[in-house]
């Protein structure tokens, strides 16, 4: 089946739908109801609000459409009333396009048809088209026998007074010639007088009426001309509609059938059929006349959709040209990575145990920051101690684990037969990270030096993670996770922050590497920088801002992305993602688009160029045809009741369960933290202090047998010299970068319950 044709509106018929409207440069774009009938466009807050209460009406009749982008418009009546509107899509947006041009032509039309009252309509007089011709000409006559019979009651009703009026003059003329007094006589004269008046007004009344009935009736049958040229014009309409969309799939299959392809390729059955099945073709259908776009603005490029030469092929087709465009679009569908025979085939996993679903509520205790602040002029930043209350229970060693939430990206991409299809799955592993934080503006607790985390989701998901704080000043974490499913992960993140009065900038420093062991392919990439806004004053929120270098350090691939800072002023989509996925050689392969919250979308490039159609000088966008998007990545829903948890995912839920067998260093052990879940937020408060003061007493003893092993030799070298426990410094041979790598040994003594040499740090 082909996509339904957008509807066209006629004059009593409705088309409905969403729309984002622009409002102001604060709130931005808002969803509204938006009700298309008789020439009217009319829009609501909500379906309910229709009954009742309408937020605005424009009349079409003298508005003005025009088409700004992919999915925005504009009509105005000139100047009185502007909307601003916005579709979900550009298949939405053409569809209000055509409603709405259709309704304004029908409007124009019947409204000059209604001024030139005078003009006859000098169409044919054959019968109404349809059904409902024949009911709106019923109704239409119905009402004309209905004026027509109250015109002829009211011309009884003059018959009447005519008849009673002359009965009262001649009585009058009578009484006139009776030999009365003077006054009386100047009485009678008085009456005959004004009902000579009656008279004259009850006729002119009647004639007016009967000038009314025959102005109605001339007009009803040109009304009646119109109305069925009307009818039968739209029948016209959709019919050469219907006959233009078979002529356009008839030449389009014709158009592939042509298509040039190796002899081997093409079987009998394949020209005879156009496809190896009827569900193939049906799917081709589909994707010919939808229209997609890669992205909805980006400053460097722009897509439009591909010609219709490269979208989706039969089976049969695939193999002949992958050698010429790469593989199929369809190959980027999960699908094709389950169907890959070389790749494990998903299977059934029995969890180790059943994790828990909810925590303690969060207490509702209110804090005066000001009664904080006070006690800490003019101390050093780094020293003043932080109560709870501005905390989430967990760690920053549990909240780099979180990174691992949607795994199933890497599996993915450890499945790809490409390497720039496998990056395009790292990207949107990179870009799903940040998900869990759009709510998340409590503070993690600070990892004590040697604390560790693991995550071991072995049987769940396919692999074990494992985190240590290596150093406390500047705090740097470092993280290492393993799958069986043929991927590692690990990082070393240390955080640098600016505090700038109304919002605390946070700037991640190091490198993440992701390293396939199937194709040796090995990536790198770097976080963005995370805003907390209204730091003193308002409702805290968080924006992720900035552009990632997803590379491919064997192959010279890179991806782009771009995360675009939120703005008042900006009619873009929120939180923003956008990214171009390019070979060694510059030449893109894959655009990517979406939201760091909600989801990523890609497209296969099939061309580009540079510059506008229009050849305009200044600055030019690089211009990407693509193949219809998909989805690459989709925020899994917070669990119930989550705004009353810290707006913890599931995941995040599980990460402070106590586990046995876990290392004493573990985050899991921290009593300040597990207070806090538990609500007692004074307990916490003074639990914190005490583990902070044992840290620094910790930090000092060290300093000290640094300087005794020194012989104090030089002031430079009484510095802190721990070593962590799991991690190692080493140089990484493929970026050169010095970082901690893990060295091994931590899940052999989790085996064996050897912890001896954990320190003891709680």
């Amino acid at each position: 089946m082909s996509e339904p044709k957008a509807p066209t509106p006629t004059q009593g018929d409705t088309y409905k739908g969403w729309l984002f409207k622009w409002t102001n440069y604060i709130k931005g774009y808002q969803r509204r109801w938006f009700v298309l009938s008789n020439g009217l466009l009319s829009y609501y807050r909500t379906q309910a609000e229709m009954g009742h209460t309408c937020r605005g009406t424009i009349n079409l009749a003298t508005a003005n459409i025009a088409v700004e982008d992919s999915c925005n418009f504009v009509i105005s009546n000139g100047g009185a009333q502007t909307y601003h509107l916005k579709a979900s899509s550009e298949v939405e947006r053409q569809r209000w396009i055509t409603a709405l041009e259709l309704a304004k032509a029908k409007a124009v039309r019947m409204q000059a048809e209604s001024d030139d009252s005078g003009d006859d309509c000098s169409t044919s007089s054959s019968p109404p088209a349809g059904q409902g011709g024949s009911n709106r000409n019923s109704e239409v006559q119905s009402t004309l026998r209905t004026l027509g019979s109250k015109v002829e009651d009211l011309s009884t009703c003059n018959d009447l007074i005519a008849k009673h009026g002359s009965a009262l003059q001649r009585s009058l003329s009578e009484l006139e010639g009776v030999r009365l007094g003077g006054e009386t006589g100047d009485k009678i004269r008085q009456v005959t007088e004004r009902a000579t008046l009656f008279r004259i007004t009850s006729n002119a009344m009647i004639n007016a009426c009967r000038d009314f009935l025959a102005l109605a009736q001339a007009h009803s049958k040109r009304w009646q001309k119109a109305l069925q040229a009307e009818r039968e014009q739209r029948v016209r309409l959709e019919e050469t509609l219907e006959q233009l969309a078979k002529q356009h799939n008839h030449l389009e299959r014709a158009f592939r059938g042509a298509t040039v392809l190796p002899a081997s390729q093409t079987s009998p059955s394949r020209e005879s059929k156009g496809s190896v099945s009827g569900k193939g073709d049906l799917s081709d259908e589909d994707d010919e006349i939808e229209f997609f776009d890669a992205m909805e603005d980006v400053a460097e490029f722009i897509t439009v959709p591909a010609d219709p030469k490269y979208h989706k092929r039969s089976g049969s087709n695939i193999s002949g040209i992958s050698s010429e465009i790469g593989m199929d679009d369809q190959s980027l569908d999960e699908q094709s990575l389950a169907s890959n025979p070389e790749s494990p085939q998903p299977q059934e996993v029995e969890p180790v145990r059943k994790r828990r679903t909810r925590i303690p509520d969060k207490p509702n205790y209110s804090l005066n920051l000001w009664s904080i602040m006070k006690n800490c002029i003019g101390k050093e930043l780094s020293k003043i101690p932080m109560p709870v209350n501005f905390n989430e229970p967990l760690s920053m060693l549990q909240r780099l684990s979180e990174d691992l939430e949607y795994s199933e990206l890497l599996d993915k991409a450890a499945k790809c037969q490409s390497s720039l299809e496998q990056l395009c799955y790292v990207a949107a592993f990179t870009v799903s990270s940040y998900s869990t934080t759009v709510h998340r503006t409590g503070k993690p607790f600070n990892p004590l030096l040697g604390e560790t985390f693991e995550l071991d989701r072995l049987r769940e998901s396919g692999y074990r993670s494992l985190c240590e704080q290596v150093s406390h000043h500047p705090p740097a974490a470092a993280h290492h996770a393993i799958s069986e499913r043929g991927w590692t992960l690990r990082q070393e993140i240390a955080l640098a922050s600016k505090f700038r009065g109304k919002y605390l900038s946070i700037m991640p420093l190091g490198s993440i590497h992701c390293i396939f062991e199937k194709s040796n392919n090995h990536y790198s990439w770097k976080k963005v920088t995370t805003t907390v806004h209204n730091i003193i004053v308002g409702k805290l929120w968080i924006d992720q801002s900035g552009e990632i270098d997803v590379v491919n350090h064997r192959t010279g691939d890179r991806c782009h992305l771009k995360f675009a800072p939120y703005s008042y002023f900006s009619r873009d989509v929120a939180r923003k993602v956008t990214g171009v996925v390019t070979d060694k050689d510059g030449k893109a392969h894959f655009v990517l688009s979406g939201t760091w919250d909600e989801r990523m979308e890609f497209s296969r490039v099939m061309q580009s160029s540079r510059g506008g159609e229009n050849g305009t000088e200044g600055k030019q966008k690089t211009v990407y045809q693509t193949l219809r998007a998909r989805e690459l990545w989709k925020k899994n829903p917070l669990p119930e009741g989550a705004e009353n948890m810290y707006y913890f995912s599931s995941l995040a839920l599980t990460l402070n369960e106590s586990e046995e067998g876990v290392a004493p260093t573990d985050s899991r052990w921290r009593p300040d933290q597990r207070l806090m879940e538990e609500g007692r937020w004074e307990e916490a408060n003074a639990e914190k202090q005490r583990l902070e003061e044992k840290q620094r007493s910790a930090r000092r003893e060290r300093e000290r047998e640094a300087a005794r092993t020194a012989n104090s030799a030089d002031e430079g070298t009484h510095q802190d010299n721990y070593k962590a426990l799991w991690f190692d410094r080493f140089e990484d041979p493929v970026t050169g970068e010095v970082t901690h790598i893990y060295r091994g040994g931590y899940w052999e003594a989790k085996e064996q319950g050897s912890w001896d040499a954990c320190p003891d740090i709680f």
